[in-house]
C-alpha cells in the first residue's frame, strides 16, 4: 500500500520544488537547506537529469517513476515535518550527506570509506559541529572506565564481544582499536571461517563515546587517523562471514559495525538509530557505506536526515535486519 503524504504546513511550502524547474535543472543561486517534490504533481514522464546541491525529498507514492531519482521519498516512521526541522539545525551536513550518498553507490567498500572519511572530516571543522561541541563543553561528564573487546577463538570461528556494559558499550578509542586489530587478524587468516559480533549486557551499543569527539580538530589529521585505524576497512575485508547480532539500543558506530554483517540479527526490543546529523556531522565509522547496502541509499538518508529511530519490525520490513530472534542463533543450537 502506498500513501500520499500531504503538504499543508507553511513552513514546508516554500521549500517545494516546481517539477517544471526541476526537470529543466533549472537551480538559482539561492541555496536552501533542501526541496520538496509532491509527486502527485509530477507527469509520469517527468525526469532529473542533475541533482541540486542539496537534498531533493519526494513526498507522495515511492511507486512514481520519478521516485528512484530522488535523494529519498519520505515514508513511516518519519514525518515531513519532523525531517525539515531536522534539517534546518545542520543544513551543511544534510546537504553533504545527500550528495556523498550519490556519489558512493557502486564502488567498492575500500573507496568508499576513504570519501566518506574525507567528507566527515569536511564537517568536523565546519561551524554546525563547532556550535555541538560547545554545548557537550558546558554538559557535565561522568567519569567512565575505558572499554575493551574482547575476542575468543574456537577453530575456525572467531567471536567479537564488545565489553563496556556499564557505558552502554559506547564505543572509545580503546575499543576502536581493538576492533581494528581483531578484524585485521581475521582478514589476514584465512582459516577463520566464521565472525561472531557480539555485546555484553542489555544494549548492543550507543556508538561512538562522545567525550572523545572533538579531541582531534584538524580535519586532515583526523581524516589519516581514520585511514589507518578504521575499523571498517578490515570489517569489509571479511564482511562475508561476519554474523551480527543486536539487543536494545544500536546506534551510530555501532549499527554503522554491524551492518556490514552477511547475517544481521536483533532482538525485538532492538531500535536502530543514526543521531549524528545533530552533531552537525554524518555517520563516519562506515554507515555511509554499511547501511547503505542493506536498505539503500533513500532509506539510508531517511534515518541521517531526521535521527528517527526505528524498531526491530521496520528494519526487518527495510532490510536492515534479517531476523527478529530474542538469543543470538548459536544459543537456539540451530
Amino acid at each position: 500500500m502506498t500513501h500520499s503524504v500531504p503538504v499543508h504546513s507553511a513552513h514546508l511550502e516554500h521549500l517545494l520544488i516546481d517539477p517544471c524547474r526541476a526537470a529543466s535543472q533549472e537551480w538559482d543561486d539561492a541555496w536552501q537547506p533542501l526541496g520538496l517534490v509532491d509527486l502527485q504533481a509530477c507527469a509520469a514522464d517527468i525526469r532529473i537529469g542533475c541533482l541540486p546541491p542539496f537534498p531533493l525529498i519526494g513526498l507522495g507514492d515511492p511507486a512514481h517513476p520519478l521516485a528512484p531519482t530522488l535523494d529519498a521519498v519520505v515514508q513511516s516512521p518519519v514525518s515531513v515535518d519532523a525531517l525539515v526541522r531536522q534539517v534546518a539545525r545542520a543544513p551543511h551536513a544534510a546537504a553533504l550527506a545527500a550528495q556523498l550518498l550519490r556519489g558512493l553507490e557502486g564502488l567498492p567498500i575500500e573507496r568508499a570509506l576513504q570519501f566518506e572519511s574525507c567528507c566527515y572530516g569536511l564537517l568536523q571543522g565546519s561551524d554546525e559541529h563547532a556550535r555541538w561541541l560547545a554545548t557537550r563543553a558546558a554538559s557535565p561528564r561522568q567519569a567512565a572506565t575505558a572499554g575493551r573487546v574482547v575476542v575468543d577463538r574456537r577453530g575456525a570461528e572467531l567471536t567479537v564481544m564488545l565489553d563496556r556494559p556499564l557505558a552502554r558499550n559506547a564505543i572509545d578509542r580503546v575499543m576502536r582499536d581493538q576492533l581494528g586489530e581483531a578484524f585485521r587478524v581475521a582478514a589476514a587468516d584465512r582459516e577463520v571461517r566464521s565472525i561472531k559480533l557480539r555485546a555484553r549486557g542489555a544494549v548492543f551499543s550507543m556508538g561512538g563515546d562522545l567525550d572523545e569527539f572533538g579531541t582531534t580538530r584538524d580535519p586532515v589529521t583526523a581524516h589519516l587517523i581514520r585511514s589507518r585505524s578504521l575499523p571498517a576497512l578490515a570489517i569489509g575485508a571479511r564482511a562475508d562471514i561476519l554474523d551480527a547480532h543486536v539487543q536494545g539500543a544500536c546506534v551510530g558506530a555501532g549499527l554503522e559495525i554491524a551492518a556490514f554483517a552477511a547475517r544481521m540479527t536483533a532482538s525485538a526490543d532492538a531500535w536502530f538509530q543514526l543521531p549524528e546529523l545533530s552533531l552537525g556531522l554524518i555517520p563516519g565509522a562506515g554507515g555511509c557505506v554499511s547501511v547503505p547496502r542493506r536498505i539503500g541509499r533513500q532509506r539510508t538518508l531517511l534515518m541521517i536526515l531526521s535521527g528517527r529511530r526505528i524498531n526491530a519490525q521496520t528494519a526487518l520490513r527495510w532490510g536492515l535486519i534479517d531476523a527478529i530472534r530474542d538469543t543470538p542463533r548459536e544459543q537456539h543450537g540451530d
